[in-house]
């Protein structure tokens, strides 16, 4: 097998739907059996960005907020998406300011992400943000936010216990957890 050969044929590609953040591609072709296939993808047109951001005593800031597509309140990092080709950084701190009033004078990438690989090109980074400053949130109008600091240890807690159950976050602070235990983070 080539890994890095495509083993589907597609024979047409349809454009269902779009708006500015996705599109939705129907493809037709053979599928890596050579029998009649179809094939759906989510295309998205930004980066998903998160940031944990982790003060001096461990502590997290998780963003609470209601998700229309799960129909339910959903506690995460600080996240947002950033139009493709900009700087995930300049994103990583827009979005951080926006949702909790928070600056950081340290970030580091410390995981990338493939968010649903089987239906979407969807694709994540998360950044650590330590040195905090508070300022003022600036949350967009499209968001109802609620912001909790609490320490490390809960957050982890709620992911154990699928309280957290966010890709990016859960990802963001399970890679938290191993650099604390591999004595990484101080």
């Amino acid at each position: 097998m080539d890994i890095t050969k495509n083993p589907w044929t597609i024979h047409s590609s349809e454009v269902t739907y779009e708006n500015k953040w996705i599109r939705v591609v129907h493809n037709e072709g053979l599928n890596p059996a050579g029998g009649p296939g179809i094939y759906g993808v989510v295309h998205f047109k930004n980066l998903a960005i998160g940031v944990v951001a982790l003060d001096a005593q461990h502590n997290i800031y998780l963003v609470g907020q209601y998700r229309f597509p799960l129909k339910k309140f959903s506690w995460e990092i600080p996240e947002g998406g950033g139009p493709l080709g900009e700087y995930p950084l300049d994103t990583a701190k827009r979005e951080l300011l926006e949702e909790t009033g928070l600056v950081a004078n340290h970030w580091e990438v410390i995981c990338e992400i493939a968010l649903s690989n089987s239906v979407t090109d969807e694709t994540g980074v998360v950044f650590l943000a330590r040195e905090l400053e508070q300022r003022t949130a600036e949350p967009e109008d499209t968001e109802q936010l609620m912001v909790k600091k609490l320490p490390f240890e809960e957050a982890y807690q709620m992911v154990k216990n699928f309280d957290i159950t966010d890709s990016l976050s859960v990802a963001a602070i399970q890679k938290i957890k191993l650099m604390l235990l591999e004595g990484e983070l101080v």
